[in-house]
């Protein structure tokens, strides 16, 4: 992912310095240029990409501070997903 990054940077880098160079280019739209279309989205990328990471390392460090979190079994007497039986009783019409 960096090698992208490092490309991605060099050709930007190199459409600023043509512009500083250029007989209608300005220093400052050489340096908008790099800043615009290099370094704001390559730190968008390298944020977005990271990611996955960071939160691996939110979840190891949760894991140190408290290791017992997310082991445990269930000990409850309840049942997962069906209401207890007799708690509501059914309403409906009479055939006629």
């Amino acid at each position: 992912m960096y090698l992208i990054v490092i490309a991605w940077l060099y050709v930007t880098l190199l459409m600023g310095l043509a512009e500083a160079f250029s007989t209608q280019g300005t220093v400052l739209g050489a340096i908008i240029t790099f800043l615009l279309y290099g370094v704001l989205p390559m730190s968008l990328v390298i944020y977005l990409g990271g990611t996955p990471l960071r939160r691996k390392e939110r979840l190891r460090k949760a894991e140190q501070e408290n290791p017992a979190s997310g082991r445990e079994p269930d000990t409850s007497s309840h049942s997962t997903g069906l209401p207890q039986s007799g708690a509501v009783s059914p309403v409906r019409k009479e055939p006629d």
